[in-house]
């Protein structure tokens, strides 16, 4: 009995497990419900596949990242030098270094320092934040507005060149041709054969003037060829080019040309020797300035007077290193004795300095308070009623006999002079041998 009965049990337990079903497994799919981690996917997988979560991902072929966009705060993998050209950064992590040409279009934000940019990059690009920028060429002060602590209006950049050249690139011996309005318009640089000594014997200042009178010929004929349609010859069509060089139209330069040539002599090593003897000078020059509260870089202006000589004289009258009027020292620098202390380098910076403070408080500005050391304060004032305190708009517009090109052009020099004494190095490299103090 107990034997069929195990055979029944037996028998019943055969017939349930035969109602399951037999399934053949694929070996060539993977199951779709399976939580074992994935094989990695084949490199095609990754160009349109968008990744979510916190785990770090395997690396990337190198053409993913033109499409994908990544999120998260995981680190990510350096990307090619070409993806730059229109990635978008979100968040604080540090960037890689970006190639030069991506400064030409970015703008940058936040204030995470950036890479160095280049040169060139400050012609279009903005920024945004406190980060300090590095200096931009000099080229870039076209729009800017000041040199230190003077205003640089853009429009006398040529006047400042061309100072720039006579104090640094013309020597004694060389002697500019040009225009007396639009000084980038040099028409010839002679040189004067023989010695040539500080001042030009009456030869070599007749050679001087026939050249002059050489291109103030050349000039009128051409205005005249092209007012009557006259053919043009190869030397007018090379003058022709001179004059357009400077960007401006043809007709403003050439009319009234000839009437405004110009000889200015380079006076490369007497602005030398200006550098060398105010080391003698410029610590007590700086200081009377600093005390008065004035800005320490007028100590410059003996470069533009006198080139830094105490006897100097000029043929005005004009004595000294500061170059003095007795008119102006008897308001600016009193003496009850009868020594003319206009010989005296430091009382004369004192009443420079008293002279330059009073007349900054009558006209309101460096440029037309400079410019009045040459041409006085009421002849500035006159300046200012006439025509307004845009001081371009004197320099360019305003009409005087007694406003000729030294005062026109007085602010350009000094600021010249300025550029070069506060780095003598870029422009007479091993060339200067300054006095002791």
């Amino acid at each position: 009995m107990r034997i069929w009965l195990l055979l029944a049990i037996a028998f019943v337990l055969n017939a349930c497990s035969s109602t399951a079903p037999t399934v053949k497994r694929d070996k060539t799919m993977a199951y779709r419900t399976m939580t074992q981690p994935w094989t990695a996917p084949p490199q095609y997988f990754y160009r349109t596949a968008t990744y979510f979560g916190t785990q770090p991902r395997t690396a990337l072929p190198q053409n993913f990242y033109r499409l994908a966009t990544h999120f998260g705060t995981q680190p990510q993998t350096a990307p090619p030098q070409n993806f730059y050209r229109s990635a978008t950064y979100f968040g604080t992590q540090p960037r890689t270094a970006l190639p030069q040409n991506f400064y030409r279009l970015a703008t940058h934000f936040g204030t995470q320092p950036q890479t160095a940019p280049p040169q060139y990059f400050y012609r279009s690009a903005t920024h945004s934040g406190t980060q300090p920028r590095t200096a931009p060429p000099q080229n870039f002060y076209r729009s800017a507005t000041h040199s230190g602590a003077f205003q640089k209006p853009s429009e006398l950049e040529p006047a400042v060149e061309f100072w720039r050249k006579t104090y640094t690139v013309w020597h004694r011996s060389e002697v500019a041709i040009h225009d007396d309005r639009y000084l980038d318009v040099i028409y010839e640089v002679m040189v004067l054969p023989g010695y040539i000594d500080e001042s030009l014997k009456s030869e070599q200042k007749e050679m001087v003037n026939q050249r002059c009178d050489f291109w103030k010929t050349q000039l009128s004929v051409l205005e005249s060829k092209l007012r009557y349609n006259v053919p043009l010859n190869a030397n007018d069509r090379q003058m022709i080019a001179k004059l357009e060089s400077s960007g401006r139209q043809l007709n403003s330069v050439l009319n009234g040309a000839a009437a405004r040539v110009r000889s200015q002599r380079g006076i490369r090593e007497s602005f030398i020797h200006g550098l060398e003897v105010s080391r003698r000078y410029d610590r007590q020059f700086r200081k009377i300035f600093r005390d008065a509260g004035l800005p320490e870089d007028l100590a410059y202006l003996p470069h533009v007077e006198s080139s830094f000589q105490p006897a100097a004289r000029s043929s005005a009258g004009a004595v000294g290193m500061w170059q003095f009027t007795k008119g102006a020292a008897k308001t600016f620098m009193p003496s009850g004795g009868r020594v003319d202390r206009r010989l005296d380098p430091f009382a004369s910076a004192i009443g420079a300095a008293r002279y330059l403070s009073f007349a900054y408080s009558k006209l309101g500005d460096w440029p037309t308070a400079i410019t009045s050391y040459n041409h006085g304060i009421n002849g500035m004032k006159r300046a200012q009623d006439q025509v307004g305190r845009d001081f371009v708009r004197i320099v360019e517009t305003y009409d005087s006999p007694a406003f000729g090109f030294a005062s026109r052009n007085y602010y350009a020099q000094f600021l010249a002079a300025c550029e070069i004494a506060n780095n003598p190095m870029q422009y007479f490299p091993y060339e200067v041998q300054y006095e002791s103090p």
